[in-house]
């Protein structure tokens, strides 16, 4: 009587665990944002950009990529209407999203084209 108690306790606990750590993977999964389009507003001087109403702060870890995925220094193309890709973090409600990654495309890349770009998932 005492062994199916103990082995029914245990399979509860397992499953729990196993929930909420999928739990935990999934909410770490929904604070990567991955966006591609155009410039919509640039703000140079507070460090924001808004891609398809998304607006995205940068900061000094922000790297910036040509086309082909190598970083480069200078920000010159950065103006509007110019295609991007950018990889960031969610903060939370009521903050700014946090750009980790800025990619310069030279157009709309499609699901055929992806293939081309690596840097796009």
């Amino acid at each position: 009587m005492r062994k199916g108690y103990l082995k029914r306790e245990l399979t509860i606990i397992c499953f729990i665990i196993l929930i909420l750590s999928a739990l935990a993977f999934a909410l770490d999964e929904q604070k990567a944002v991955r966006v591609q389009g155009l410039i919509m507003e640039l703000d140079l001087k507070k460090n924001i950009i808004v891609v398809n109403e998304k607006a995205f702060l940068w900061n000094q870890k922000t790297v910036f990529h040509n086309q082909n995925g190598t970083p480069i220094d200078n920000m010159d193309r950065l103006q509007l209407d110019t295609w991007v890709y950018i990889e960031g973090e969610w903060q939370g409600m009521n903050k700014p999203r946090i750009a980790s990654d800025i990619y310069f495309l030279p157009k709309y890349i499609g699901e055929k084209e992806k293939s081309l770009y690596p840097f796009i998932q």
